[in-house]
C-alpha cells in the first residue's frame, strides 16, 4: 500500500473494505469506492493489495470482488482457542461473590448436562456435594430445563423420548405436558428453576448461556439448601443471574 503515508489511515480502509465486502457480499469497484468513500484509483490499489494477500478475489466474468476462506480460516482459529472455561470463570466467582451460594456451569452432552466447573461458596457451612464431571438429567435440573427452553419442540420431544424419566425425588417432572409447560415458564422470565427435583433440599436457578455462534450448549446455575433459597430469594438472585449471563455473552462480541 502506497496511497497514504499514515499507516493507521491506510489500516482503516483496508478492515473497511472487508467490512463492506462481508456485509454486502460480491461487489464492482465503482459500488465500493461510493461506500466506502474513497476514490477508484484509491480502492483499486487497496483490492489489489487485499488480492495479492489472499484475502479477497475477483470474479473474471463479473469483475465483482468478494471475500475469499481466508477471512473464515482466521475467524476459525481464533474461535478454536476459545476456553469457555477461561471466559465464564471470572463472572462466576463474581456471582459467587454477590451472592454467596455455590454457582455450576454445565455443558449439553445429549440428553444430560455435565458439570465442567463449580466455584463454591465458602461464606455458607453447608457445601454443595455436586462435582466436576457429574452428569445430571435435563429434564430434572435447572440446567436442563434452561438448556431445553432454547430447543424447538421436536428436539425437546427427542431428549424426553430417550431419557430414562424416573421419580428421583417427589418433586420430580414425569409427565411430558407438565414439563412443556414449565419451559414455557422459562422462556417468559429467562430463567429456570430446579425444586428439588433432582436432590432433595436442594433448589437452583439456571440459566443456558448463547455462544459467539448463537448456540446455546452451555447454562450455569445457583445452587443452595432449600432454606436458604426463599420466594423473595429466588426473585433478587434472578435479577444477578440474568445480569451475569448478559455480560457473559456480551464477552464474545
Amino acid at each position: 500500500m502506497t496511497d497514504s503515508k499514515n499507516p493507521i489511515q491506510v489500516a482503516d480502509r483496508i478492515f473497511r473494505t472487508i467490512e463492506l465486502l462481508a456485509q454486502t457480499g460480491p461487489m464492482g469497484l465503482l459500488d465500493l469506492s461510493h461506500a466506502a468513500e474513497l476514490n477508484k484509483s484509491t480502492m483499486h490499489r487497496i483490492l489489489l493489495s487485499l488480492i495479492s494477500m489472499g484475502y479477497v478475489k475477483q470474479d473474471p466474468v463479473s469483475l465483482h470482488y468478494s471475500l475469499t476462506f481466508k477471512v473464515w480460516d482466521i475467524a476459525n482459529q481464533m474461535l478454536t482457542k476459545i476456553d469457555i472455561l477461561e471466559i465464564a470463570r471470572p463472572y462466576l466467582k463474581h456471582l459467587v461473590e454477590i451472592t454467596g451460594e455455590t454457582v455450576h456451569l454445565v455443558q449439553r452432552d445429549g440428553i444430560h448436562a455435565v458439570y465442567i466447573d463449580k466455584v463454591e461458596s465458602y461464606t455458607n457451612s453447608v457445601r454443595m456435594v455436586s462435582t466436576i464431571g457429574k452428569s445430571v438429567p435435563l429434564y430434572c435440573s435447572g440446567v436442563g430445563k434452561a438448556l431445553l427452553a432454547e430447543m424447538e419442540p421436536a428436539a425437546v420431544k427427542t431428549i424426553w423420548n430417550n431419557s430414562k424419566i424416573e421419580k428421583l425425588t417427589a418433586h420430580t417432572i414425569t409427565d411430558y405436558q407438565t414439563l412443556t409447560k414449565r419451559l414455557v415458564q422459562v422462556r417468559e422470565r429467562g430463567y429456570a428453576l430446579d425444586e428439588e427435583e433432582n436432590e432433595l433440599g436442594v433448589r437452583c436457578i439456571a440459566v443456558s448461556i448463547r455462544d459467539y455462534t448463537g448456540q446455546s450448549d452451555y447454562a450455569f446455575s445457583i445452587s443452595a439448601p432449600s432454606s436458604r433459597m426463599s420466594e423473595h430469594t429466588i426473585q433478587e438472585l434472578a435479577v444477578q443471574i440474568l445480569a451475569v449471563r448478559k455480560q457473559l455473552e456480551n464477552s464474545w462480541r
